[in-house]
């Protein structure tokens, strides 16, 4: 694929997106307001996923072939996804998307790249961020709607991992902040509490022309946090608390790309190339209580620490990227309460620190190399290096932290540190601010096919370079 070729398939697919409109007035046509969205991308293989308005067949039409997908209805919110198969490693696959009910509707393009194979060693150019929808920001068109959405598509990544709170649920969004004018939209004025509400958070940011041009070019990856349900939760917190995770995690399977049992393990690995493999974890599921802390606490829990660091010493890849939802050395605490997996106590590890002593002291013992952390959570940009000597904690090699966010909700200021695994903040943004002020930041991540340097750009919503970061691999 060249480089003309890579630029004209984003072009056609951001200036597809499906704008909102009213809906259709009998006559039995469908209408697609929300735009498509593809995902689960592999070197031969993609998902594509798109809602209808009404029970409808979904249709999809990709290199040459029509594909005929499930029968939408409201027991999947009218969201249906379609595999495809039997593609090139490499390329940008363009597909266009109807449904059908006593007419068919209007199509909506999109397009994705596939992944490289293991054994190519081109260049790779990824992004990351978290946190979208909160503290009450929601779409202002006047002001650019989502701008964040725009700029990230601007820097053309392969691929866009999502690192948690892709909705607010516990967050309504009122009808302005300021002179910043929200659409208001039904499911996002009032904290969910139905199915319906948590599936109007995910449809929300679709209202966003910014969020559809993305999603038409760019496939997604996303993990969960808290406020996919609620602030700072934990399961079995209480009744209300379970069943709302049960809601979310359906809503957000049925709203986002992936092919995964709803019910079924979240954490997951998959390749880009030769020179990158992303782990990406779940940071909610499994964790213990946050008051009082149980013995033992828990994160990640025994099976997915077990996964995680069986699978980065078999990666072949040059680097292992680990997608996690929270930062590992700020105190993220409310009220006194610590939601982190820092426990605010320097020195040797305790709580749920203690999973990740186990892990680092693994990797190390087996040699493990190039494992780079990029996570969210905290609403600001920052770099971290985690190195032995500082710590109180030595029994591990050196590696580097990347924290992106919000994309689009307020900013926070910086977290007290804990000094167990020795954090160095090597850069952080500094005010606080918000979608009003251009206080959004992502991440860009290309790694050099030749060199294998990997570079991170932290970027703002104003598409200006905060830091610029090289990371060279050991061999």
């Amino acid at each position: 694929m060249t480089r003309r070729e890579l630029l004209m398939g984003f072009a056609a697919a951001a200036g597809s997106g499906c704008a909102p409109k009213a809906p259709s007035e009998g006559g039995g046509r469908p209408e697609l307001r929300w735009g498509v969205q593809s995902g689960e991308v592999t070197s031969g293989s993609g998902l594509v996923w798109c809602r209808s308005d009404r029970p409808a067949r979904m249709i999809v039409e990709c290199v040459g072939r029509r594909s005929i997908g499930p029968t939408v209805s409201a027991d999947t919110d009218f969201t249906g996804k379609v595999p495809i198969v039997g593609l090139g490693p490499r390329t940008r696959v363009p597909y266009r998307v109807a449904f059908e009910a006593e007419k068919l509707s209007d199509w909506v393009e999109g397009s994705f790249v596939t992944a490289p194979m293991e054994n190519d060693t081109g260049d790779v150019v990824f992004a990351w961020s978290g946190d979208t929808n909160g503290q009450g920001w929601g779409i202002d068109d006047a002001r650019g709607g989502m701008p964040a959405y725009a700029t990230l598509l601007a820097r053309r990544p392969e691929f866009f991992l999502h690192c948690g709170d892709q909705i607010y649920a516990d967050n309504p969004i009122p009808p302005s902040i300021g002179d910043w004018k929200n659409l208001v939209a039904d499911g996002k004025d009032h904290v969910a509490e139905t199915l319906d509400d948590f599936r109007g958070a995910f449809r929300y940011a679709r209202a966003s022309k910014e969020v559809r041009a993305l999603s038409a070019a760019v496939p997604l990856f996303s993990v969960w946090d808290d406020h996919e349900v609620q602030n700072d939760w934990w399961p079995g917190q209480t009744p209300r608390i379970d069943m709302h995770m049960a809601y979310a995690r359906r809503a957000m399977f049925e709203h986002t790309p992936t092919l995964r049992d709803p019910s079924g393990a979240m954490y997951r690995s998959f390749r880009w190339g030769a020179h990158l493999e992303v782990f990406m974890l779940d940071g909610r599921s499994y964790r213990t209580s946050n008051t009082p802390i149980a013995d033992p606490a828990r994160f990640l829990g025994d099976a997915q620490l077990a996964w995680l660091a069986e699978s980065l010493a078999r990666s072949t890849a040059t680097w292992k990227v680990v997608a996690c939802d929270m930062p590992i050395g700020l105190v993220v605490a409310q009220n006194g309460i610590v939601d982190a997996i820092a426990n605010g106590e320097d020195g040797l590890p305790g709580a749920r620190e203690l999973e990740f002593a186990r892990l680092f002291s693994t990797l190390k013992a087996r040699g493990v190399k190039n494992v780079v952390w990029l996570t969210a959570d905290v609403h600001y940009a920052a770099v971290h290096e985690y190195a032995p000597e500082r710590a109180a904690f030595k029994d591990f090699d050196p590696f580097t932290e990347f924290v992106a966010g919000p994309m689009h909700a307020g900013s926070f200021p910086r977290k007290k540190l804990d000094d167990t695994f020795g954090i160095d903040v090597v850069w952080a943004s500094d005010a606080p601010g918000s979608p009003a002020t251009g206080d959004q930041f992502f991440g860009i991540v290309r790694i050099d096919g030749k060199t294998k340097t990997m570079t991170v750009t932290l970027v703002d919503s104003r598409n200006r370079d905060r830091n610029v970061s090289f990371v060279r691999p050991q061999s």
